[in-house]
């Protein structure tokens, strides 16, 4: 397995689920994955990497962006890019 690093990207109230769905996903596979949780209007430092998003968006790895999200889509997404 490899080591993964999860960003997510919280535009707005509604997002704080899929950051729970996210921890929880994440937690099963201890220091394998790392996460960093970005705010909307309050963070700033993923505007160089990422641009403006506008919509909860998950990327994986600096590349693979999720942005229509569930609690299966993320527990898959974590999944196969720790088994690639």
């Amino acid at each position: 397995m490899n080591k993964i690093k999860i960003e997510f990207i919280n535009t707005c109230s509604c997002c704080v689920s899929h950051e729970e769905d996210i921890k929880k996903a994440a937690a099963a596979y201890g220091d394998k994955v790392e996460l960093k949780f970005y705010r909307a209007g309050v963070d700033v430092d993923y505007l160089k990497k990422y641009g403006m998003i506008s919509k909860g968006t998950m990327i994986i790895n600096g590349r693979k962006k999720y942005d229509s999200l569930n609690r299966e889509i993320i527990e898959k997404a974590i999944h196969d890019a720790l088994e690639a």
